[in-house]
């Protein structure tokens, strides 16, 4: 067991930034409803009302022939490709030095085709594409566009253009700053929405708390063992883990990762000791849902790890929001708790949201012959304390 100290200044529970009565829960929705346009393949409108600028946008991977030609058409300028600086670096060489957050490259007219678009986005694809013809300046919107995408769990690769200066009403509308505000104001909207006893094999008082954000997206659910809030309330630190959900390690028992041992093994943990909270996370595969993560496997498969497979994808390292975990425990009335985990970073993250982390609970298990690799990668390059 490793003893923790939080650092001198932090955000506390009582003071996180939440929406009030009448919080922007339009323009939550209208981020929302702006992901949910693109994963169909409609454009969309982002813009900024205080520089005036403003982008058409569709997705790389989803948009068809006529939404491509009505972006083309309602462009006020050159139609360029926005892409995470890792997969435009697979397409045309990067300029020494070059740490930009979003590159633009301006396509020859032949490569404005829904079916090459997918295969410049995708490095999974199947095909050998030619590059576009030349890396021209990002738009001041594009890094931002690019997080639109993410937040929709589509690869970070859109097609954008400069908007007319009077777009079409029907043409859905972000705000740069709700989008940007996004994350946070999601995160501290989430209320507990439904609560049930839910007997599990290995903790049969277990009951699931469900939690929904203001944008009306997916839950996140908490299953609490024993009774962690009554002993929160005596001023205990109860028993907690942080678990993003893993389709294929905690429902199929897949052997390519060690999630399906780690939630079993908190759930059985958390049992045996009497009190417990696991904070199970809608954030599949670090954050980049489950297609994407299913793609990185297909990269890791031709030879990359785990961190480099998410980079060629146009993703981060580890792109989880764990404020989601820090705002949950603050509605179960659970401020302190000691984390089951082998990964510092969340630690840090959990007391920078204001959560009391009395210690770090080792919760490691013997690698299967499978994910021996994957763990490796875990220690070396995520940081995980492994040994």
């Amino acid at each position: 067991m490793t003893r923790l100290t939080a650092p001198a200044a932090k955000t506390t529970p009582g003071n996180m930034t939440s929406p009030g009565p009448d919080a922007p829960t339009l323009a939550l929705r209208q981020v929302h409803r702006a992901t949910a346009e693109l994963r169909r393949g409609t454009p969309v409108l982002l813009r900024d009302t205080a520089s005036g600028e403003a982008l058409l946008l569709a997705a790389m991977e989803t948009v068809g022939a006529a939404s491509l030609a009505e972006l083309a058409n309602l462009a006020a300028g050159p139609v360029l490709l926005l892409l995470a600086p890792a997969r435009a670096a697979a397409l045309l060489p990067a300029p020494a030095g070059d740490v930009a957050e979003v590159v633009a490259l301006l396509p020859a007219t032949s490569l404005l085709d829904p079916a090459l678009l997918r295969g410049l986005a995708d490095p999974t694809a199947e095909r050998l594409l030619p590059a576009p013809s030349q890396r021209v300046a990002a738009p001041g919107l594009g890094a931002l566009a690019l997080s639109l995408a993410k937040l929709g769990r589509l690869l970070p690769a859109l097609v954008a253009a400069p908007a007319p200066a009077l777009a079409p009403p029907s043409l859905l509308a972000v705000e740069a700053a709700d989008l940007a505000a996004y994350p946070l104001a999601v995160a501290t909207s989430l209320k507990r929405v439904a609560t049930a006893a839910v007997p599990l094999a290995d903790a049969p008082d277990a009951r699931i708390v469900a939690f929904r954000a203001a944008d009306g997206g997916i839950e996140h659910l908490a299953i609490l063992v024993g009774q962690p809030e009554a002993l929160a309330a005596t001023g205990g630190a109860p028993l907690a883990r942080v678990h993003s959900e893993c389709f294929t390690g905690d429902l199929l028992g897949s052997l390519r990762c060690d999630c399906g041992p780690q939630l079993r093994g908190a759930i059985a943990r958390m049992a045996a000791e009497g009190d417990g909270v696991l904070l199970y996370l809608a954030q599949e595969g670090r954050g980049i849902g489950l297609v994407n993560k299913l793609r990185a496997y297909a990269l890791q498969d031709t030879g990359l790890d785990t961190l480099d497979a998410n980079r060629a994808l146009g993703w981060g390292a580890d792109e989880r929001n764990f404020l989601v975990a820090a705002t949950m425990l603050r509605e179960l009335h659970i401020p302190r708790v000691r984390l089951l985990t082998n990964n510092p970073e969340k630690v840090k993250a959990l007391l920078a949201c204001g959560v009391e982390v009395d210690s770090r609970e080792a919760h490691q298990f013997a690698p299967n012959g499978v994910n021996d690799g994957y763990l490796e990668t875990k220690a070396r390059r995520f940081g995980h304390l492994l040994a």
